[in-house]
């Protein structure tokens, strides 16, 4: 009986009903009956943990309104805006929260911040389109890994050029860009040398945008972009080094840590809102 062609498990390619493993990742065809649940191929594929990231996103940007939006008299588009305080409750990183307040691990939690609609929704569509690549070539956990720790490099770059407070997913995101850089150069080819090239236009773009519009912090995005290329070198991509137990036991420990800052984040918020009252 002739096998049909069918997605690959993994990273979702089509297998060709003559090929035996996927010609894009190397997984093996899955033999006998393969039926997964729409939850599995999410697990597969990384969607559930990109949701995730853009929920724990959207939450924050929500309670940040709760807990002070900006005055809508002068312009109604304040709404959509959270003040400072708020943000510096909850967590927005630089030299005044570290230094004065002794708030280190607000460079995890900064990430989860933005300061206007059209903030998060760009930053959340550019994880949308970059996310999946980036597990595409490392898998979820490195993917995840490589998120937090971008995140925590580009605003500790951000933190010694002395900038003062500062928020937003994009040093994270830089980080997934410079991961990606690393393995197109590292990888070559036709392939890495598309990669690379298509990447490279992303940064050269981000150069650009950061000197025309005021308040975009450019450390932090040279910082998450110049971590990502460390960390895809540190943990290897998936043509040379599959996924094992350190990678996830890495991602594990950054989601830990993750859900533990901003738990305490919302928590001594809360806290201080309600001494305030």
């Amino acid at each position: 009986m002739s096998q049909r062609a069918m997605l690959c498990p993994r990273c979702r390619r089509l297998i060709g009903s003559s090929e035996s493993s996927c010609s894009w990742c190397g997984t093996p065809r899955p033999k006998g009956v393969w039926r997964i649940s729409a939850w599995t191929r999410g697990a597969l594929d990384g969607d559930w943990l990109i949701k995730a990231i853009i929920t724990g996103n959207i939450a924050f940007y929500l309670l940040s309104l709760l807990l002070g939006a900006r005055g809508i008299l002068a312009n109604p588009l304040n709404l959509l805006s959270p003040d400072q305080t708020a943000l510096m409750l909850l967590g927005a990183t630089g030299t005044f929260p570290i230094e004065r307040l002794g708030r280190l691990w607000s460079l995890v939690s900064a990430n989860y911040l933005h300061g206007g609609i059209l903030h998060i929704f760009f930053n959340l569509m550019a994880l949308r389109q970059i996310a999946p690549w980036v597990i595409q070539e490392y898998g979820p956990s490195r993917m995840f890994t490589i998120y937090t720790l971008g995140g925590v490099c580009g605003f500790w770059v951000s933190y010694l050029a002395g900038v003062p407070f500062t928020i937003g997913a994009s040093a994270a995101i830089c980080g997934l860009i410079g991961s990606l850089l690393y393995f197109g150069k590292s990888r070559g080819g036709t392939y890495g040398a598309a990669v690379y090239r298509e990447v490279s236009g992303w940064v050269v773009g981000l150069v650009l945008f950061g000197f025309v519009f005021p308040g975009i912090n450019n450390w932090g995005h040279g910082g998450g972009i110049v971590g990502g290329i460390a960390l895809g070198k540190l943990l290897g991509y998936e043509e040379r080094r599959r996924e094992n137990a350190l990678h996830h036991l890495l991602a594990l420990a950054c989601a830990v840590a993750t859900v533990a800052v901003l738990g305490w984040a919302v928590f001594s918020a809360f806290m201080v809102k309600g001494a305030n009252l």
